[in-house]
């Protein structure tokens, strides 16, 4: 049985519900009808006792998911913001609807995965990565903040390796993201098609223990002794200081990357990932981000950083405030205050 939008297909093959994003041409990144078309599917098959097990995969050969789609976000914001936040507030439902799906979930992390390509496959109760998996919250790149929940698991990665993530933006690899908390296990991209139709036929604890393989030793936790010192700092510039102290290599190049990226919402990021590990739930999360979104959305780097990769693509953000010494505490709690439409679940 195939079901579902043209964006989002579903079909059902004996008692797993089968879910595959369909956008390719877009690395399959989220818009509004695709998460509305997730959230009703999942809302249907939590009822249906024929349905016992859930796997998500991405169409195409780049990746599950980009994340959202940050052209439609711009358009919004330029205009009023309220499609964006409508958006951002059904995302974010549904990816706390994700993280408590009483079935088992399966989300196939193949390829690139990132922003709100993580919030629907790394609050999953299966998280599978592969040898092509390209997994990160890259917001801070686009005058962003790390949203859908990423700060619940970036709060909780070991030492500082979720901070590092949240402030460069850089993407980490399948070996990475088991050892951050992103994922459970690594299967070859080459056995996936087999690893899918065993759980079909078999279930998930049968597939995973016939496909899944060690991973690789994971790159960041290799460098954890400068990655936890550096970012112990206080401020962001305080970060950015200490890995220039550090020998020229991987510390040096994160304070490059850090350089590049909007000084509000690495200042912002900062301050989400160390609120984040004092909240309890994935949901108390969600309901920051959401605070936090709306506040972005009236932010002139949200549009600037847009405008500067996708739109005009020139590569020449002009940010504002244009340094991290310019950012007030202010400045930050102001992203965080209470919205009339705040989440509950």
């Amino acid at each position: 049985m195939t079901e579902g939008s043209d964006e989002v297909l579903t079909r059902v093959d004996g008692n797993v519900g089968l879910i595959t994003l369909n956008r390719p041409k877009a690395i399959n990144s989220l818009n509004q009808a695709m998460v509305d078309a997730l959230s009703d599917v999942l809302t249907r098959w939590a009822d249906d006792d024929d349905i016992q097990t859930v796997v998500l995969t991405g169409a195409g050969d780049r990746g599950l998911c980009a994340g959202g789609d940050v052209v439609a976000i711009y358009h919004s914001a330029r205009k009023d913001g309220v499609e964006a936040r409508r958006f951002w507030r059904d995302e974010y439902l549904l990816d706390g609807q994700i993280g408590r799906f009483a079935k088992p979930y399966v989300a196939v992390m193949d390829g690139i995965v990132m922003g709100g390509g993580v919030g629907v496959s790394a609050h999953a109760s299966v998280r599978v990565v592969t040898d092509t998996s390209k997994v990160g919250m890259p917001e801070v790149g686009i005058g962003f903040i790390p949203d859908v929940g990423g700060g619940f698991l970036l709060s909780r990665a070991p030492g500082a390796l979720g901070l590092h993530a949240a402030l460069t933006g850089a993407p980490f690899s399948g070996a990475d993201a088991i050892a951050m908390g992103f994922a459970d296990h690594y299967v070859p991209h080459e056995r996936l098609e087999a690893f899918t139709r065993s759980i079909v036929d078999d279930g998930v604890e049968a597939a995973v223990a016939g496909h899944a393989v060690e991973p690789p030793p994971s790159e960041l936790v290799a460098q954890r002794d400068w990655i936890d010192e550096c970012y112990a700092g206080e401020t962001v510039a305080d970060i950015v200081a200490g890995l220039r102290e550090r020998d020229a290599g991987p510390a040096h190049d994160a304070a490059n990357l850090i350089g590049t990226r909007s000084p509000i919402a690495v200042s912002v990021a900062l301050e989400v990932v160390r609120r984040a590990a004092k909240l309890d739930t994935l949901e108390d999360v969600l309901v920051q981000d959401y605070r936090v979104s709306s506040a972005s959305v009236h932010s002139h780097d949200l549009v600037e950083g847009i405008r500067a990769q996708l739109i005009d693509k020139d590569r020449q953000p002009k940010w504002s405030p244009a340094t991290l010494n310019q950012i007030t505490p202010a400045d930050v709690e102001a992203y965080f205050a209470p919205v009339d439409d705040d989440l509950s679940f």
